[in-house]
C-alpha cells in the first residue's frame, strides 16, 4: 500500500507485480479518487487476500472507485467484476495500456494466449523502494502440473536489452542504488528475441553499460536454466548480488517429475555445490510445496531434508494448492491437515537453517541498502539488517554487526 500521490496501489505477490504497479502508478498519476489492488493467483490463499484487501479498501475509502486487477482478475474476471465493492477490472496486459485508464468500460480483459511482446513500462520512479524493480520477461511457455500463472500471464516474452538499459539507466539517474530483474520466468529471458540472447549476455550488457548501478540483483531462476555465463558472472562479479533465489519446489524426483519439473533433486544440490563453491558467501532462497498429490512420508522426508543439502537461508513454504484448471488437481490429494503439517516441518527447518546462517554472521562488516524510515535494510546476501543510528533511505552504508535474532541481524553504523 502506498501514500504517496496519485492512487492508492496495494500490490499483492511477485515482485513482477511491485515492478508492474509503478507503472499503472504512472499511467494513472491523476486518480487520487481511485484504489488498485494489483492481485496475485499463485494459490486459493492468494485469491482470498485478494478478495480480503478490497473489502478492506472499500471499508477505509468508500468514495473511492475500486480497480482490480493482476493475474486473479485475469484468470478470473467475472467473479470479481460481481463483487459490489469493485468498479472495474482489468488483465494483466490491459493494466499497463495507458488507454485502459481513460476508458470507461467495467472490464478489460485481453485473452493472453494472442500476446507476443511485452508492453513498455512507462514508470519514471520506483515511488517509494529503495530498490527498482525492472521487469525483462513476462509469460511462461512451461506447464508444471500445479501451476496456474500461465493461464494468467501468457505465453513467455522479452524485453529487448536496450529497453532495458534504458531503464535501468533512468532507475540509477533517479538515485536508485540496487535494480532486480524480475519476470515469470526469468531464465527464459532472451528466446523470443532476434539471436536468442541469454539472461547472462543480458546481464553482461546491463554491467558494460549502466557502470553507475552499484547493485544488480536477480529475482526467482529456475536452477535447470543456469547457463555458464550466468553461472560466471553471479559467482565473479561483485555487483552480481550474492542471493539466488531458486525455483526447487521439492526435494524428491518421482514428485518433481509429476509436477512436470525439468530438473532432477541431484541436480538442484549439484548447482547450489557449484554456485558456493565458487563464491561461499552466495545466500540461497528457494520455493518449496508441501503435501503435493501423491507424496507420502519419504517424499516428504526428502524434501526436508533439501532445507540442508541444498543450504536454503530464505525460504519461501507453501501448502500445495489445487487450483481449478490445473493436472494437478486432478491427482490423488494429501488431506489438508498433513499438508499443513509438512509445510510447518519445512518452515521449522527453514527457520533452524536462517538463524544458525543469521547468528555466523555477528560481528561483520555489511554494506546494506537502507530502507525507509532509515533503520533497517538488506545487505548483499538479502540479510535482514536493523541498526542506529538513522541513515539516509535509499543510500548505502557500512554496517556492523553486534547480534542475531532469529529472523534479522542487529548492528551500528559503521
Amino acid at each position: 500500500m502506498s501514500s504517496l500521490p496519485g492512487p492508492e496501489i496495494i500490490s499483492l505477490g511477485c515482485r513482477l507485480n511491485i515492478a508492474e504497479s509503478e507503472t499503472i502508478r504512472a499511467l494513472a498519476a491523476d486518480r487520487a479518487d481511485m484504489v488498485v489492488i494489483n492481485s496475485c493467483a499463485v494459490t486459493n490463499e492468494a485469491v482470498k487476500q485478494t478478495r480480503a484487501a478490497i473489502r478492506r479498501a472499500a471499508k477505509a475509502r468508500p468514495d473511492a472507485q475500486i480497480v482490480v486487477t493482476g493475474c486473479a482478475a485475469q484468470i478470473d474476471p467475472a467473479s470479481f467484476a460481481a463483487m459490489p465493492e469493485v468498479a472495474r477490472v482489468l488483465g494483466n496486459a490491459d493494466k499497463l495500456r495507458p488507454e485502459s485508464w481513460t476508458s470507461t468500460e467495467p472490464m478489460l480483459v485481453t485473452d493472453l494466449s494472442r500476446i507476443v511482446e511485452t508492453t513498455p513500462h512507462l514508470a519514471a520512479a520506483f515511488a517509494g523502494h529503495a530498490r527498482a524493480f525492472v521487469e525483462v520477461q513476462n509469460g511462461c511457455d512451461h506447464s508444471c502440473t500445479f501451476c496456474i500463472i500461465p493461464t494468467g500471464r501468457g505465453p513467455s516474452r522479452s524485453v529487448p536489452a536496450g529497453l532495458v538499459i534504458d531503464r535501468i539507466t533512468r532507475a540509477v539517474e533517479l538515485g536508485h542504488r540496487e535494480v532486480v530483474l524480475t519476470g515469470v520466468d526469468l531464465t527464459s529471458y532472451g528466446h523470443d528475441l532476434p539471436g536468442a540472447p541469454s539472461l547472462g549476455q543480458l546481464v553482461e550488457r546491463i554491467l558494460t553499460h549502466v557502470p553507475a548501478l552499484p547493485r544488480l540483483r536477480l529475482s526467482s531462476l529456475d536452477s535447470i536454466e543456469i547457463d555458464n555465463r550466468l553461472f560466471e558472472l553471479v559467482t565473479g562479479e561483485a555487483r552480481v548480488m550474492p542471493h539466488l533465489h531458486l525455483s526447487l519446489q521439492a526435494g524428491n524426483d518421482l514428485i518433481l517429475k509429476r509436477m512436470k519439473r525439468r530438473h532432477s533433486r541431484a541436480q538442484s544440490v549439484a548447482i547450489v555445490e557449484r554456485l558456493l563453491a565458487a563464491r561461499p558467501e552466495i545466500a540461497i532462497g528457494a520455493d518449496l510445496i508441501a503435501g503435493f498429490p501423491t507424496e507420502d512420508d519419504a517424499m516428504a522426508a526428502d524434501t526436508l531434508a533439501l532445507i540442508d543439502d541444498a543450504h536454503i537461508v530464505h525460504a519461501h513454504i507453501f501448502p500445495y494448492s489445487a487450483r481449478d484448471g490445473t493436472p494437478a488437481a486432478r491427482m490423488p490429494q494429501v488431506p489438508h491437515p498433513l499438508r499443513r503439517e509438512r509445510a510447518a516441518a519445512l518452515r521449522d527447518a527453514a527457520a533452524r537453517r536462517r538463524r544458525d546462517w543469521l547468528a555466523a554472521q555477528v560481528g561483520q562488516l555489511r554494506n546494506v541498502l537502507v530502507e525507509r524510515p532509515g533503520t533497517r535494510g538488506h545487505a548483499p546476501d538479502f540479510a535482514d539488517i536493523h541498526f542506529t543510528p538513522t541513515a539516509e533511505p535509499g543510500s548505502i552504508a557500512r554496517v556492523r554487526v553486534t547480534a542475531a535474532t532469529e529472523t534479522h541481524l542487529i548492528g551500528q553504523l559503521a
